[in-house]
């Protein structure tokens, strides 16, 4: 599969959404906020998240990430879940990290910044998922990293991922042209089908439903009083009610 998505913050202005999905874009990655306070929720974030959801789009969310240590990427977490607390997404919850503060951290500090910020959303239930230019994936976040965790790698110009070969998500343009929207917007493509696994999994506000059941129906007829009996072992063993009777 294929899904056309964009990803959008305030920088990005008034959106006039139907405009957007008329135009071909089937979901939105929109910011919820940054840093380590609920208070610096994206201003836009509620407009967006309730534009987008009535005309239909999938919609993801992300978080951009100042945090330099383990402690502060839990803080920021935590306020991201304060800020879409109530509501559902059939994409991924993203960290994004990439701050020119985070790139000379190393491995060690940024894949435990990583896995302290996810560890804090898969625990109230979300599915994660990290954002980053490609080659930080690979210089700065250890390889468990991108088996663990949704990807979403930055490459522009159409050029596809190569530092992060798991990628869901690609985003591959910052000047895209979208009808509904002034000036440049990110475009991406997700290539992994993440409405399916969220909504079966009961992620990410969606209620897990319960798995269809059959009722299943099984005679035989013409055997011994040998086989009958073998017959209805067999089939009391597998959970079955049986009915014998002689013909």
């Amino acid at each position: 599969m294929s899904l056309k998505i964009i990803d959008v913050s305030k920088h990005n202005g008034t959106i006039d959404w139907m405009k957007v999905k008329n135009d071909g874009i089937e979901g939105v990655i929109i910011r919820a906020g940054y840093g380590k306070l609920a208070v610096q929720k994206d201003k836009t974030f509620e407009e967006f998240y309730s534009g987008a959801v009535k005309v239909g789009l999938h919609v993801g969310t992300y978080w951009y990430s100042y945090a330099v240590t383990s402690a502060e990427a839990e803080q920021e977490s935590k306020a991201f879940l304060e800020c879409i607390n109530g509501k559902r997404f059939d994409l991924p919850v993203y960290l994004d990290i990439e701050d020119k503060t985070q790139v000379p951290l190393g491995k060690r500090v940024c894949t435990d910044i990583v896995n302290a910020f996810m560890g804090i959303l898969e625990a109230a239930g979300y599915f994660a998922g990290v954002y980053s230019f490609d080659s930080f994936f690979s210089t700065n976040l250890d390889d468990s990293v991108r088996k663990r965790y949704a990807v979403w790698s930055a490459r522009v110009e159409n050029v596809l991922p190569k530092c992060a070969p798991e990628w869901g998500m690609h985003q591959y343009s910052w000047k895209g042209k979208v009808n509904g929207i002034k000036g440049d917007v990110d475009m991406d493509n997700c290539i992994k089908d993440y409405p399916t696994v969220i909504k079966g999994a009961g992620l990410n506000g969606y209620i897990k439903q319960a798995a269809d059941t059959y009722k299943v129906t099984a005679e035989i007829g013409g055997v011994t009083s040998d086989k009958a009996g073998y017959v209805s072992t067999a089939c009391k063993n597998l959970g079955m009610t049986v009915t014998k009777k002689k013909e």
